[in-house]
């Protein structure tokens, strides 16, 4: 084994840049000791007050908001960023479609419209219970049935 040479004129330096090290990690103070905020000081301030503007006047009672518009604006503004020029295919279509019967959602309902009735095939979709289909069959009634195959 090999001896460590012994400088016994550094030891007094690096013990003294060792403890000077260590004693800026402490929270005494020290070398690097300086002023800094305290994060955990809350200070009330005064709330903002917006001065009065004598030129306005209140709205008119049941008058809507000048801010705002109607709640299609306001829906087309959301999804779409406002009101779009609409295609040429789209104009001509509603043109050729024309206007809608002011009274047409309560005679949609009326029993003397014309609906299609579905029957008891809709009915018996409708009312199947849940399952995983594992148990599904499909047949079509008043069809002839296809002739067994022999062996």
């Amino acid at each position: 084994m090999r001896a460590v040479p012994f400088f016994p004129g550094l030891t007094l330096p690096v013990l003294l840049l060792a403890g000077s090290a260590l004693s800026a990690c402490g929270g005494g103070g020290g070398l690097l000791d300086r002023e800094r905020p305290d994060e955990f000081a809350v200070q009330r301030q005064a709330p903002l007050v917006v001065p009065p503007d004598f030129a306005l006047v209140p709205p008119a009672p049941g008058a809507p908001r000048p801010a705002e518009g109607t709640a299609s604006e306001q829906a087309l503004s959301a999804l779409f960023g406002g009101p779009a020029q609409r295609s040429a295919v789209e104009s001509s279509a509603l043109q050729s479609a024309g206007t809608a019967d002011p009274g047409i959602r309560s005679s949609a309902g009326d029993t003397g419209t014309f609906t299609v009735d579905k029957g008891t095939t809709t009915q018996a979709i409708i009312a199947a219970p849940e399952g995983d289909g594992q148990d599904a069959s499909a047949a079509i009634p008043d069809a002839p049935t296809a002739p067994a195959a022999a062996d």
